[in-house]
C-alpha cells in the first residue's frame, strides 16, 4: 500500500498518554465532541491517539487482553470515541502502540527482555524510575503477542494507521540470540557483529509486521511508520517497510541542528517525510509546560521549507481534557500552516549541491549508535555552513545520483572505495564540481588517495596540532580574509600537491607542539611563519582541504573556516541555484511546484539563543528588510509575490536569472514565483 492512497496531512498532533496505574479518574473529564472540536478549532487534521502505552496499558475495549486495560480508565472505549468524534469532522487519527518499552510486560515476562553482554536486562534498573528496559521482538512469545495486539487494535477500532514506537536495534546476548547468530554465521562474542544482527532482526520484524497490517487493512488506507528517533542512511535497506518517514526531533532535547540534518536526508528517500517538534518547553512529558510562539513558528515553518509536514507533540492530561492553553498556542501557528499549504503541496526542493552523510560510513564500520539521536560533527558541521550561506543541497549517500547536482561535498570523513571512486570520476569528467576535507577522499585501507582526482598525495597525520593557514593573495582575497595566518585547532591531513594542482593556501607550522617540557601561553604556540605542506589545494573542478573544516565549524565556529570554504564553492559553482543579500541567520529553502508551475522560496529569520544552559530557546522575532534574492530561473517568469497574502513584488528578468527584493521579512517570508509552462 502507498502513502498515496492514505494522504499525508501537514497539521498534525502527536498526542503522548503515558498515564501511571497511580493516578485515578484516567478519562473523567473526557467529552467526545469537546475533544474533537478543541483539535479542529486548532486547525489540526490529524491527531495520533493511543492503543497502549510505555507503562504498559489499553485505552480500549479490548477483546484479547482485558487484564491490560488501564485500572483507572473511567470511559473504557477512551480510544474509540476519540476516534469516532474525530472522523466526524475529518480529522484522521493514526493509533500509537508502542514496542520495545512497556512496563507491564517486562516486570511480568522477564525472559522477553533484552540481555546485555554482562547478562543484565537492557535499560532502566529495576529500582529507576522510568519504563525504559527494551523487549525483544526476535523472542517468539513477545513476538506473538505483538502480531495479537495489532489483531486486537484491528478487531476494536478503525484504524488510519499505525504508529509503532521505540523500534530502536538493540543487540542482545539471550540464549535464543546467540543461536539465531550461529546459523547465520555471525559471531556472538563481537559487538559490531551483534549490533550488525539487531539491525537485521529489527528490519525483519519490521517487514514481518507491515505485511500483516496491510493484510488486515485490505483496501483501505493505512499509514505505517517504526520510531526510533533518527532517520538515517540504516533505514534505506527498511524503507519499504514504511509509508512516510516522521522525524522525531524536539529542538530542547535533540538541538536545532538535527532536523534539518536528519530532513535534507530522508526526503531524498522517495517516501513522504513529516517533522516531528513538540508544544513542551523541554521534551515528552513536561506537563504544563508551553513552547515559545516564536520557537513553534520557526519550527514548523522550517518543516514546511524543507519539505516535511509538520508534528506538535502534545501528551493528553490523565483526566482526559485537552489543555485550552496548548491548543490557543498550536492554533495560531497552525492556522498560519494552512494558508500556506497550497505552495508546500507537490513541492519538490531544487537544490544544486549534493553533501554526502558521514552516517552511512559510519554504519559500515560499526561505529555509528543506533540510539535515538545519531549525529557526526562533519554532518552537522557541513549542514550549518551551508544553511549560513544560503545554498541550496541536499544530504545523501555514495549511491545517489549526483547527475542532478553541481557540485558534491565530501565533509572530513568520506571513505571512497573503487564503487564510489569510478562515480566521483565520472561526475567530475561530466563536469561536476567537488569539495572534499581531511580524510574524505582516501581509500577504504586509509592509506592513499582512492583517485588521482583531489590532486594530493597522502603522507600522514599533520605532525603539528594546532597549525596555521595561510591562504594565497587571490584565494584570501576572495574569501575576504587578511593577509595572516589562522589557526586550525584539529588536526590536519599532511599531504603533498600532484603536480599541475594549485595550492589555494598553505599550512604553517608552530614553534613547537605544546607538551609539558615545552609550551607557550595559555593554549598552544603561536605560528613560526615556516612551511610545511598545502592546507587547501585545487586540481581542476576539485578542491581538497587538509583540515576537517567541517566537523570544526561544528565544535567552535571559526569564521576563517567558512571564508575558505565558501570561497571554494564560488570557484567551483560560479553561477548557483540562490543567491541571498540577508544576514547569516537567515535560512532560505527553494522548491519547485512542477504541477502548478511555479517555485516557492521559504525564507526564514529566527535566532536560537542558548538563554538557559541546557538547550537553546527562541523568543524574539526580529524583522529583516531589504532582502536580496537573485534567482536561477530558465522558463519565463510571470510574476513574483508574496503569499498567501498576494502582495506583489517587482522583479527582473536577465540572463536567465530573476532578480527581487523582499522589503520585509519578519519570521517567515514565502514568496511565489511564477513561470510559463515549458514546451
Amino acid at each position: 500500500m502507498s502513502i498515496t492512497e492514505a494522504p499525508m496531512p501537514y497539521r498534525q498532533i502527536h498526542l503522548d498518554f503515558h498515564t501511571s496505574p497511580d493516578i485515578a479518574g484516567v478519562g473523567a473529564c473526557f467529552d467526545a465532541d469537546e475533544f474533537a472540536e478543541t483539535l479542529a478549532a486548532a486547525h489540526v487534521d490529524s491527531v495520533t491517539v493511543f492503543a497502549r502505552c510505555h507503562h504498559g496499558y489499553l485505552y480500549y475495549a479490548t477483546g484479547r487482553h482485558p487484564e491490560r486495560i488501564h485500572p483507572s480508565l473511567v470511559r473504557p472505549n477512551l480510544l474509540l470515541e476519540q476516534i469516532e468524534a474525530c472522523h466526524r469532522r475529518g480529522i484522521r487519527t493514526p493509533i500509537y502502540t508502542t514496542v520495545e518499552w512497556d512496563l507491564y510486560t517486562a516486570e511480568r515476562q522477564r525472559d522477553w527482555l533484552l540481555l546485555d553482554p554482562e547478562g543484565r536486562e537492557v535499560g532502566s534498573r529495576p529500582l529507576e524510575a522510568g519504563f525504559y528496559r527494551y523487549l525483544d521482538v526476535l523472542h517468539p512469545g513477545y513476538r506473538q503477542f505483538l502480531f495479537d495486539h495489532v489483531a486486537d487494535i484491528f478487531d476494536s477500532v478503525p484504524v488510519d494507521g499505525l504508529f509503532f514506537d521505540i523500534c530502536i536495534p538493540q543487540p542482545s546476548v539471550a540464549r535464543h540470540w546467540i543461536d539465531a547468530m550461529d546459523a547465520a554465521g555471525l559471531d556472538p562474542a563481537v559487538p559490531a557483529r551483534r549490533k550488525e544482527y539487531s539491525r537485521t532482526v529489527m528490519d525483519e520484524w519490521q517487514r514481518d509486521m507491515s505485511a500483516f497490517v496491510r493484510a488486515r487493512a485490505g483496501s483501505n488506507p493505512c499509514t505505517i511508520f517504526y520510531n526510533s528517533g533518527h532517520v538515517g542512511p540504516r533505514h534505506l535497506a527498511s524503507r519499504a517497510h514504511y509509508t512516510h518517514f516522521e522525524l522525531e526531533s524536539l529542538p530542547s532535547g535533540w538541538g536545532y541542528l538535527h532536523f534539518p540534518v536528519a530532513q535534507r536526508f530522508a526526503r531524498t528517500m522517495g517516501k513522504p517525510t513529516l517533522g516531528m517538534t513538540g508544544k513542551f518547553h523541554t521534551s515528552w512529558g513536561d506537563f504544563q509546560s508551553y513552547k515559545n510562539p516564536a520557537a513553534l513558528q520557526y519550527e514548523c515553518f522550517r518543516m514546511l521549507a524543507l519539505g516535511a509536514r509538520c508534528s506538535i507533540g502534545d501528551q493528553l492530561p490523565p483526566d482526559g481534557r485537552l489543555d485550552a492553553a496548548t491548543y490557543k498556542l498550536i492554533g495560531g501557528v497552525y492556522g498560519e500552516v494552512a494558508a500556506k499549504e497550497p505552495w508546500c503541496t507537490g513541492a519538490e526542493p531544487v537544490a544544486d549541491i549534493a553533501v554526502f552523510t558521514p552516517e552511512e560510513f559510519a554504519l559500515r564500520r560499526q561505529t555509528a549508535d543506533d540510539t535515538e539521536h545519531h549525529m557526526l560533527p562533519s554532518a552537522m558541521g557541513a549542514v550549518r555552513m551551508l544553511e549560513e550561506m544560503q545554498h541550496q543541497f541536499d544530504v545523501v549517500t555514495s549511491a545517489a545520483n549526483l547527475a542532478k547536482y553541481k557540485l558534491a561535498i565530501l565533509p572530513d570523513d568520506i571513505p571512497v572505495d573503487e564503487e564510489l571512486a569510478a562515480r566521483l570520476d565520472a561526475f567530475a569528467a561530466a563536469g561536476g564540481a567537488i569539495i572534499a576535507s581531511h580524510r574524505s577522499g582516501l581509500a577504504t585501507g586509509g592509506e592513499e588517495f582512492a583517485t588521482p582526482l583531489f590532486g594530493v598525495v597522502r603522507v600522514g597525520d599533520a605532525p603539528y596540532q594546532p597549525d596555521f593557514v595561510r591562504a594565497a593573495p587571490g584565494f584570501a582575497e576572495q574569501a575576504g580574509l587578511e593577509a595572516t595566518s589562522y589557526v586550525m585547532y584539529q588536526r590536519a591531513l599532511q599531504v603533498v600537491a600532484q603536480d599541475g594542482a594549485e595550492t589555494l593556501a598553505q599550512v604553517e607550522r608552530p614553534h613547537f607542539n605544546r607538551t609539558w617540557r615545552r609550551f607557550c601561553s595559555h593554549q598552544h604556540a603561536p605560528s613560526s611563519a615556516e612551511v610545511c605542506y598545502p592546507g587547501v589545494v585545487q586540481q581542476g573542478s576539485v578542491i581538497y582541504f587538509a583540515h576537517p573544516v567541517f566537523g570544526q565549524y561544528n565544535a567552535n565556529a571559526p569564521l576563517w573556516c567558512k571564508a575558505l570554504v565558501r570561497a571554494a564553492i564560488a570557484r567551483l559553482l560560479p553561477e548557483p541555484v540562490l543567491r541571498v543579500s540577508g544576514p547569516s541567520s537567515l535560512l532560505a529553502a527553494l522548491n519547485e511546484q512542477p504541477a502548478q508551475g511555479r517555485l516557492a522560496l521559504h525564507l526564514l529569520h529566527y535566532i536560537p539563543e542558548r538563554r538557559g544552559q541546557a538547550f537553546d530557546v527562541i523568543e524574539d522575532v526580529l524583522p529583516v528588510y531589504d532582502v536580496g534574492i537573485d534567482l536561477a530561473v530558465s522558463a519565463t517568469v510571470t510574476g513574483v509575490r508574496l503569499v498567501p497574502d498576494g502582495a506583489p513584488l517587482p522583479y527582473l528578468q536577465e540572463e536567465g536569472r530573476v532578480r527581487f527584493r523582499v522589503p520585509e521579512l519578519n519570521g517567515h517570508a514565502l514568496v511565489e514565483i511564477a513561470v510559463e509552462p515549458q514546451a
